[in-house]
């Protein structure tokens, strides 16, 4: 069973609070650089193994400078996450960009970037001619449909995802790649999302070692980068266990050695975002009414335009209130936000201490798909992003939404002026 604690003390996080106000994400830069060298060193045995941080997770450019001071790329699938990846100076072999549904601007710019491309389907062949690309690093996003069972509702099953192309499609890709004259080649996959078990990671491994000896087999070329996709998932409920980092990575060398003689120059990589950042980072948010009907409620300060996934996904956060660790957990509440949606609920008849207005709770488990996942309904503002670095150091890295930021795209009369009211 996993213990949830929160790495910084109470009294740092109540001067956070005095000083930037509630609701806050907050991020333990240590922790994320030591989960990082773990993984690193759990597949040190291969000299060619490379994390990409999945952009979308957590998508902060001073997280990502972090990040890149242990060789870490990016993984991107957008213009923004694109542009963040330039920004923090990564460019080159060090960014994949996936497509996916992807407009002509996009391919583009991870062309003048240099990026791996990594086409999500046979159709992007023809994006790339009409736009004249012929791109220096090119990789092809696979997906084994029926043959592969595995999923979940995140992601879908194989057969079911949107993403990705399938084997006699792919064969197809490689053999335009080799017929333009491309030199760096490559395979993807992602066929499962927030996995815990050995198991299914370690035979989506299996899979792309297989579908690289079939390319070596049947069309002669060695292929240069291997992308296992992301995937592996942290464990968010109290009695999950975290995978086992060191496990899988002795499973896949034992697989390499099995099955991959010849592949030694072979980059393998991961595209990690929730496994990386999503254990290090909290939201920290206000307890600011309460309700008792048939249910007792707890209204916070926060809402899902700061945490989307309880919402959107049922999923599980776990909840700490800032002082009160120890205290027992004898009463259940609702823990809820303000939007004008049922399904805004942090946690669901959870037992927890009494809680009293002006408490701070801390909701775990949110440095991935967190922030980056909100949105303004209601007109809720998106809030700010708290970096505590391995010194000890606090640094605000993402401010508050305001009205103005809300309203910039619109020019209406009299609107600036009342916006301006409020945002004294």
């Amino acid at each position: 069973m996993s213990v949830k604690t929160v790495p910084f003390s109470d009294e740092l996080i109540q001067n956070i609070a005095a000083k930037y106000g509630t609701p806050f994400h907050i991020y333990d830069e240590k922790g994320m650089l030591d989960n990082v060298k773990r993984f690193q060193k759990a597949f040190s045995w291969n000299p060619n193994f490379h994390e990409y941080f999945a952009v979308k997770a957590t998508p902060n450019p001073w997280i990502m400078k972090s990040l890149k001071t242990l060789d870490v790329g990016s993984d991107c699938s957008s213009m923004a996450e694109l542009v963040l990846a330039e920004s923090v100076g990564i460019k080159g072999e060090e960014i994949v960009f996936s497509a996916n549904d992807t407009p002509d601007e996009e391919f583009i710019k991870a062309h003048e970037l240099g990026a791996i491309i990594n086409l999500d389907d046979v159709s992007n062949l023809d994006d790339l001619e009409r736009l004249q690309i012929v791109p220096e690093r090119i990789c092809f996003r696979y997906n084994p449909g029926p043959e592969l069972t595995r999923g979940n509702a995140i992601i879908g099953t194989p057969e079911e995802a949107k993403y990705g192309m399938t084997y006699d499609q792919l064969m197809t890709c490689v053999d335009w790649a080799k017929k333009k004259g491309i030199s760096y080649i490559g395979i993807h996959t992602m066929v499962i999302s927030a996995e815990l078990e050995l198991p299914g990671l370690l035979g989506t491994i299996s899979m792309m070692c297989d579908l690289a000896n079939d390319i070596r087999d049947k069309k002669g070329i060695t292929v240069d980068f291997i992308d296992f996709g992301g995937g592996i998932g942290i464990p968010y409920l109290p009695e999950q266990e975290a995978v086992d980092i060191e496990g899988l990575g002795e499973g896949a060398r034992k697989l390499f050695e099995e099955k991959m003689a010849g592949f030694e120059k072979t980059r393998i990589c991961f595209e990690c975002g929730r496994a990386i950042t999503g254990p290090y980072g909290f939201l920290v948010t206000k307890a600011i009414h309460y309700k008792n009907i048939y249910r007792n409620y707890i209204g916070v300060d926060a809402c899902m335009a700061d945490l989307m996934r309880p919402g959107m996904y049922g999923a599980y956060h776990h909840i700490t209130v800032l002082g009160k660790a120890d205290a027992p957990k004898d009463h259940v509440y609702d823990v809820v936000g303000s939007l004008c949606e049922n399904c805004d609920k942090f946690a669901i008849q959870r037992k927890l201490p009494e809680i009293d207005m002006g408490d701070l709770i801390v909701i775990h488990d949110t440095g991935a798909h967190g922030h980056s996942m909100g949105y303004n309904y209601n007109g809720r503002l998106r809030h700010q992003e708290i970096m505590v670095y391995e010194d000890g150091s606090v640094q605000q890295i993402r401010r508050n939404e305001t009205l103005f930021d809300l309203f910039a795209t619109l020019d209406f009369p009299s609107l600036k002026e009342n916006t301006a009211k409020v945002e004294k």
